[in-house]
């Protein structure tokens, strides 16, 4: 019955879903932006409000200001989405950051609330045109005298919070600046290759013309014709059609903001010239052409985007922008009466020089006099840049691809642990053949399970994955944030793998910081001759039973309340032992010390009979494939030897043992193969010693 209900409300989690928005009205912005700041209406196509500030008889816009879970709803490490209030300016520089809600387990009653909002006061000042990550290595120093990057500080013992704090307020951001700053669409403006600017290559025509660098189209009437050729527009210009061979358009480009192109091209004078009218991260091209047709008509206004040139990458539209800049071009790269134009793509555009660069020429004729019919034909024209000219992309260290390269040999050291594990589970005859190696082995890796999954790399699974991952299906989102945990997913992966082979036990009884932590408290109980509770097994099973319905009540809080799964997650005392380190408010850690000191009576009696997350592993452990400990015909008729020794209380009377319940300690297994433990063997070698002593006497007599 319990099982049905538990699995009535995951299928209910599955299947709900509800939208979170922002809570914030214009009223309670305007307290935020008093006088001498205007808050605008909110933008009917995108949840921002634009803010002006009163100067002289105008206002002008300061920037944008919006709610991060309106724009980027990305779960947090509880499976619901921080709400961030963010301020940003018409330029993609941060003027504010502020929290509005959240539900990271590690900032309530953990570490507190203060390092969260210090960790998002880091923001102010910075700009969206910077490599933002989160480090505390001691490459921050220097990192933080590179204008291309800007390093924060993290928070100790809540690192996927944070990082996923980061994704939030950039990736809301960046909806906002692409669709209102003119930020391209491509992506994070800051994650492309750069060009290097120490570099100066001397150049000579020629060799940019073989190489690439000076880009050429030669395109004849007869070559423009042969495009429209079976359209309505074949043959509607006479020209084209009595002089096929005459120039329709010469057309050269070059990078010209490309130290090594730009130089060579232009000189010391005008090459400082054009210094001067870009920004920082700015790229400018030189574009000429000579022939009937130019990449500008006859009416074009300088400063603005010409219609007939287009510049694409990877599918995405950047801005080119004339520049209206007059530049003095040496012989042989253009002659008088060539139409000269350079253009430039803002920084914030996301060119990226690594990748390749596509002209559009676009030639457009119309048929028809009073509402003509419009034929178009591109002619495209491609540029790659050399790789030398340029630095690749920084790492990606606000995603989760980042993440796991940064954690990469503590990501390997456990998945190594594991599959050492494995193998040793698998290979149970060898593990279990001799006691005393038996017993080092795991006590050894009980030891790396509490220092370093534990309490070194955080790698302690917990009733907060299961409830977050329930949040997150409720409210239709998805589980990627689960990712910004390295740990926690390879130990899930795990756990989901064993489940189906040996049961619940794998975790619970290996790979459990908090669980090898008790088992090392009650061993020094036991040395220290504490007497040990035994209850009665009707006793312990009614016990057992608390940890199913602190499951139950645990979820179904996660369904309909993620104030009080808040509250209720805290039954467990991994956060307090082993993320935080026992680094927390005194009625934390009095809880935990109070259930790590009751298990040297009570053997493990919070993995027993009040862990959560110990109930749903145990749920589900029962698709086991196998009973895999063995067993013989006398183990519980007569022999009792194994159910009395077993500390868990997982062996009934017949010898059986209940998986669900057991955590494969594998001491049943040890005194199975042991001729000395086990009183199967211990009889069948006594009856051995026996039988030839009879004969014998037999022959005397």
């Amino acid at each position: 019955m319990l099982r049905a209900f538990l699995a009535g409300l995951i299928l209910f989690a599955a299947g709900a879903a509800s939208a979170l928005a922002g809570v914030l009205t214009h009223d309670e912005l305007v307290k935020r932006f008093p006088s001498p700041y205007i808050v605008g209406q909110k933008d009917a196509a995108l949840p921002v409000w634009p803010v002006f500030k009163q100067n002289a008889t105008s206002n002008e816009l300061v920037g944008y200001v919006f709610e991060s879970i309106d724009l980027a709803p990305i779960p947090g490490f509880s499976g619901v989405p921080m709400n961030l209030l963010v301020a940003l300016d018409h330029q993609g520089n941060f003027l504010d950051v502020q929290v509005l809600s959240h539900h990271e387990p590690v900032f309530l009653d953990g570490l507190g609330e203060a390092p969260l909002f210090k960790f998002v006061s880091q923001y102010r000042g910075l700009s969206l045109m910077r490599n933002i990550s989160i480090d505390t290595g001691t490459q921050r120093q220097q990192d933080r005298r590179d204008s291309a990057n800007a390093h924060i500080d993290g928070v100790t013992k809540a690192t996927a919070s944070v990082r996923i704090l980061n994704q939030s307020i950039l990736s809301a951001a960046l909806k906002v600046a692409r669709s209102k700053l003119g930020f391209s669409g491509k992506g994070d403006p800051d994650r492309v290759a750069r060009i290097r600017s120490d570099m100066f290559e001397p150049l000579d025509i020629d060799g940019m013309l073989k190489s690439g660098l000076l880009k050429h189209m030669l395109l004849k009437n007869a070559d423009v014709e042969q495009r429209f050729a079976g359209t309505p527009a074949s043959g509607i210009d006479p020209q084209a059609v009595s002089s096929p061979a005459e120039t329709f358009i010469d057309l050269q480009v070059a990078w010209l903001s490309v130290p090594s192109i730009g130089r060579s091209l232009l000189g010391p004078s005008q090459w400082n010239k054009l210094k001067g009218r870009l920004e920082e991260g700015d790229h400018a091209f030189l574009v000429i052409s000579h022939g009937r047709y130019s990449v500008v008509p006859d009416d074009f206004v300088p400063g603005a985007v010409s219609e007939r040139l287009a510049l694409t990458q990877g599918g995405l539209p950047l801005e080119m922008r004339d520049l209206n800049l007059d530049l003095s071009l040496p012989d042989g790269i253009a002659a008088r009466g060539d139409s000269v134009k350079v253009f430039r793509v803002i920084s914030q555009a996301g060119l990226d020089p690594a990748l390749p660069l596509e002209f559009s020429l676009n030639i457009t004729r119309l048929k028809g006099m009073i509402y003509p019919e419009r034929i178009r034909k591109d002619f495209k024209l491609t540029y790659q840049l050399p790789e030398r000219f340029f630095i690749p992309a920084a790492p990606d260290s606000t995603s989760w691809v980042g993440i796991w390269k940064q954690r990469w040999w503590e990501l390997a050291v456990i998945v190594a642990g594991i599959t050492v594990l494995f193998i040793a589970l698998a290979r149970q005859q060898a593990l279990t053949a001799n006691a005393r190696r038996f017993k080092w082995f795991r006590r050894a890796y009980l030891l790396f399970t509490v220092f370093f999954i534990g309490w070194y790399a955080q790698g302690q699974l917990s009733i907060v994955n299961i409830t977050s991952v329930v949040q997150a299906l409720k409210e239709g989102r998805g589980l990627g944030f689960l990712l910004f945990d390295p740990p926690t997913v390879i130990l899930w992966t795990a756990v989901a793998v064993s489940l189906f082979i040996w049961g619940r036990g794998t975790f619970c009884g290996w790979l459990c910081p908090f669980g090898a932590l008790q088992e090392g408290i009650a061993k020094l109980g036991a040395w220290l001759r504490i007497p040990a509770l035994r209850f009665r097994p009707r006793t312990d099973a009614r016990l057992r039973q608390i940890k199913y319905l602190v499951f139950a009540g645990i979820i179904a809080s996660a369904l309909f309340s993620p104030a009080i799964t808040d509250k209720a997650v805290e039954i467990e005392p991994f956060k307090t032992a082993i993320t935080l380190g026992f680094q927390r408010s005194w009625p934390f850690v009095l809880y935990a010390l109070a259930l790590l000191l009751a298990n040297m009576v009570v053997y493990k009696m919070f993995c027993r009979y009040l862990c959560p997350l110990g109930a749903g592993l145990a749920l589900f452990g029962r698709v086991r494939l196998w009973r895999w400990l063995p067993r013989r015909a006398e183990c519980g008729s007569p022999c009792q030897t194994c159910r009395h020794r077993c500390q868990y209380q997982a062996i009934e009377q017949d010898g059986s043992i209940r998986y669900e319940d057991c955590f494969q300690c594998m001491e049943c297994v040890v005194i199975y193969r042991s001729d000395e433990q086990c009183a199967p063997l211990i009889m069948e070698a006594k009856r051995r010693r026996t039988i030839p002593i009879r004969v014998a006497d037999r022959k005397e007599a």
